[in-house]
């Protein structure tokens, strides 16, 4: 019935799509296998893309060639740039997207690849035959074959939804949980646990009253996420803030005895920066007021999002607690918040391919491996479908390294850390900021894209060519270029800056605090005509390289000094029990976790730098 794939993907979420893509977009033939055609890429939480750290990673999957970005630039309703008074490291961009128009337009990508098929069905098991994934088994007794298989089930291995007392299995709300898959990676030897999250209530934005509460508009000028030539937003929805009072706290607090996640019901681990509502009332006591976002769901929906009111307190309780928030006196509820326990690999069972290290050719990819958020899964699922495809070529893996993308970041935390509560990505968890920024992603990774071979990527190195290009002549330029003071001086007294007395390089006036290229370009006209020759996005890259360029060399020399250590390669058959002046702890995580460098080794916690010179010494060092 079917013909053999090159590499099988169980499920359809954001992980999966881009897992799919990235395998069929190098050559792979692939098979999307999912519970339900009519849920592939579906937002189940918050109807948003991007925020912190969590924008540079979009980019990034943009960069190498995934489709997140490109569909968020065509879906979106609202376009922010967050920490834009902070420095560049900062910036990140967030996207309000329409749920319904997201999922349509992920659809219609996949099924315009000619390298993809479709199977609606649950999997129940993997083939294994000499220790090699070799397929998938269905629901309904059928096997389909495969050289590779990538697991990104989401939420839903023996998923379990919870509403006050009331709980039934579910992988999401009105979807049934998967079963089998579990049990059969225990029995080949794998460690599982368990994790939660949760989802607010929706509501119907016909019964709020909106004039009671803040508007939070988008940018003037709103930016996107993909580096290809995608619709620029021109009319945008509003967000609104409200916030929780203390008698909303009081009537949520009369649930917490029939609240699964304070009577014990609950034994999953939920995500500690996206806490329920009942839990931040709890552990934030003295707080009398919490912030809430009140997020549309689309462009032709009333269905609105309560963003910060997570909740899986009874119904009753969700609803009569709503309704003493402000600009919520009257609100209809479409259906209350829940909370979801689901089954979770800790993921230092990974290589950091994310290719398992009991079974080869079997990948795990997004909540799977214990992460949260959109974001961080469709960067799993980038790397796993690259490295799927590398595998059944017999290619060494695709490896982003900490210094160059913050997907590197994110795989290097989860196989040599782990996780015991769900990892969210922050901005404090890469120590390269400055180098890792949102503007910048395509110059750090389209060139490694187009090596590996993917697909359709010449007009994007046209493009990074150009923008480096440019970067290198708008710093010429204002190095070579002096201006008098008679035309700068009145910019520099208003922005608080010392005069010139004398005619000085543009240089050494953009790198004063307080001045900016925007405004020195509506000072110094001949600047504003030379200027314009280059589009925006170039010159605030240049402008970014010229003011931060000795944070940058800084950064760039602790990069080459870690990049040494990373040139020491491990041996995956070095017997680490028998070096005996390693540390008891060290013999033992090195053990488990074979790195593959020195670097990776220093970074597994419990191993320390007395015992990465033991290792040193070891390698002829």
């Amino acid at each position: 019935m079917f013909p053999k794939y090159d590499v099988i993907v169980v499920g359809a979420g954001h992980s999966g799509c881009e897992a799919a893509v990235a395998a069929a977009n190098l050559g792979s033939k692939v098979m999307l296998v999912t519970m339900n055609m009519q849920t592939i890429a579906q937002m189940s939480c918050n109807p948003a893309m991007g925020g912190v750290a969590k924008g540079q990673i979009v980019r990034e999957v943009d960069a190498l060639g995934g489709y997140s970005g490109i569909v968020t630039d065509h879906t979106m309703i609202q376009f922010r740039m967050l920490n834009r008074s902070k420095g560049p490291a900062m910036w990140s961009p967030r996207a309000q997207s329409d749920r319904m128009l997201f999922a349509q337009k992920w659809r219609n990508m996949l099924e315009a690849h000619p390298n993809i098929d479709f199977w609606q069905e649950m999997v129940t098991g993997i083939i294994v035959k000499d220790g090699h994934a070799r397929g998938v088994y269905t629901g309904m007794g059928l096997e389909i074959e495969s050289e590779a298989v990538i697991l990104t089930n989401g939420t839903f291995l023996n998923g379990l939804i919870h509403i006050g007392e009331k709980q039934f299995g579910g992988g999401r709300a009105g979807e049934r949980a998967a079963k089998g898959i579990t049990e059969q990676l225990i029995e080949l030897g794998f460690e599982s646990g368990r994790m939660k999250t949760g989802t607010p209530p929706r509501v119907d934005g016909r019964s709020l009253n909106w004039e009671v509460m803040d508007t939070q508009p988008g940018d003037e000028q709103p930016s996107k996420f993909s580096y290809t030539d995608t619709p620029v937003l021109q009319k945008q929805r509003p967000c609104h803030i409200t916030y929780t009072n203390p008698k909303v706290h009081d009537i949520l607090r009369t649930g917490f005895d029939r609240s699964p996640m304070f009577n014990g019901r609950i034994r999953g681990i939920g995500p500690r920066y996206c806490p329920s509502i009942e839990d931040k009332i709890d552990r934030f006591a003295q707080r009398d007021r919490h912030q809430l976002f009140v997020e549309p769901e689309g462009w032709d929906t009333v269905e609105i999002y309560i963003n910060g009111f997570s909740s899986s307190l009874p119904e009753d309780v969700q609803y009569k607690a709503m309704q003493l928030i402000p600009g919520f006196e009257n609100a209809k509820m479409f259906r209350p918040g829940y909370a979801i326990e689901y089954d979770f690999f800790p993921p230092t069972q990974l290589k950091i391919s994310l290719e398992t290290r009991l079974v080869k050719r079997l990948f795990f990819a997004g909540q799977i491996n214990g992460t949260t958020g959109y974001e961080e899964a469709a960067c799993q699922g980038l790397v796993a479908g690259i490295n799927a495809h590398r595998a059944i070529q017999e290619e060494d893996p695709f490896v982003l390294k900490r210094s160059e993308a913050y997907i590197g970041v994110l795989i290097d935390d989860l196989v040599n850390k782990g996780t015991k509560e769900p990892y969210r990505m922050f901005t404090s968890r890469a120590e390269y900021r400055i180098l890792l920024r949102q503007d910048n992603a395509d110059l750090r990774l389209t060139p490694l894209a187009q090596q590996m071979g993917m697909q359709n990527l010449d007009a994007r190195m046209e493009q990074v060519e150009a923008k480096e290009k440019a970067a290198r002549e708008i710093d010429k330029y204002f190095r070579e270029t002096s201006i008098a003071p008679d035309i700068l001086n009145g910019y520099l007294e208003s922005v608080g800056s010392a005069p010139i007395r004398q005619k000085v390089k543009l240089h050494s006036i953009l790198l004063r605090p307080r001045v900016g290229m925007a405004a020195l370009r509506a000072a110094v006209p001949s600047l504003d005509a030379h200027l314009k020759q280059y589009p925006k996005t170039f010159v605030e890259l240049a402008e970014v390289n010229m003011k931060y360029e000795g944070y940058i060399r800084k950064e760039q020399e602790m990069v080459d000094k870690m990049n040494r250590l990373e040139a020491v390669k491990l041996h995956e058959n070095i017997n680490y029990d028998a070096l005996g002046a390693l540390s008891a702890e060290a013999r033992e995580k090195l053990m488990q976790l074979k790195p593959h460098t020195i670097g990776q080794a220093s970074r597994i916690s419990g191993v320390s730098p007395s015992d990465i010179s033991v290792l040193l010494v070891h390698m002829g060092r």
